[in-house]
């Protein structure tokens, strides 16, 4: 299976803020972007250049890309369907991208981060209305219940991501019990519920060229 093999830190470098791609350490000062703010390379600290408008969008296409962690393929397939479908396509694009497997196991804080997630869904680790499930781009619906196995419960990195999940809290669109590592998908996010940071419109215009 494909992945993307880029370092976390680099990456999130590359994008000049942080993409919590490295779970626990992105929260401390530890983190690349808190000690090294430029981008990677040798001639990372000079990269001050102005995009075009054409670099811009292809930069925020990379940032969603890397933050939610899909391969190309996944990230076009992704945007037809929010094209085919009503209402406005960039939310319809970060809708489908939050509501993939991994991404709600991450948010349900099953893993420290969304790859870690991603390991316990391909392992086996996780149940959807009772069913095992290991395709990280699962579709999940509202009102679906996710839930992680008994064995993959019992596990030290599960047990600590539940906990430092619940200290930060949950976002509104998911519901989770931690004693029982359960949750329900209760609707698909809103657009204001999301991270303003993202500008999934620059990613329309990419795709409208």
């Amino acid at each position: 299976m494909a992945r993307n093999l880029d370092a976390k830190c680099r990456q999130c470098r590359r994008e000049g803020e942080k993409l919590f791609l490295k779970g626990e350490k992105c929260f401390t000062d530890k983190c690349a972007i808190e000690r090294r703010s430029y981008a990677p390379g040798q001639h990372g600290q000079k990269s001050g250049a102005r995009l075009s408008g054409y670099g811009q969008q292809l930069r925020e296409k990379q940032k969603i890309r890397r933050t939610y962690g899909v391969l190309e393929g996944q990230f076009r397939r992704a945007f037809a369907e929010a094209e085919r479908k009503k209402g406005q396509t960039g939310e319809n694009l970060l809708q489908l991208l939050e509501s993939r497997l991994d991404t709600v196991a991450y948010r349900m804080g099953f893993g420290a981060s969304r790859a870690e997630s991603r390991q316990i869904v391909r392992h086996n680790g996780v149940l959807v209305n009772g069913k095992r499930v290991n395709i990280p781009s699962y579709s999940v619906r509202p009102g679906d219940v996710v839930e992680l196995t008994e064995a993959a419960r019992g596990h030290l990195r599960t047990k600590a991501a539940l906990e430092a999940a619940d200290s930060r809290g949950f976002p509104e669109w998911v519901s989770v019990d931690v004693k029982s590592a359960k949750g329900t998908f209760k609707a698909l996010p809103q657009r204001a519920e999301l991270s303003s940071s993202l500008n999934e419109g620059l990613v329309v215009e990419l795709y409208s060229r």
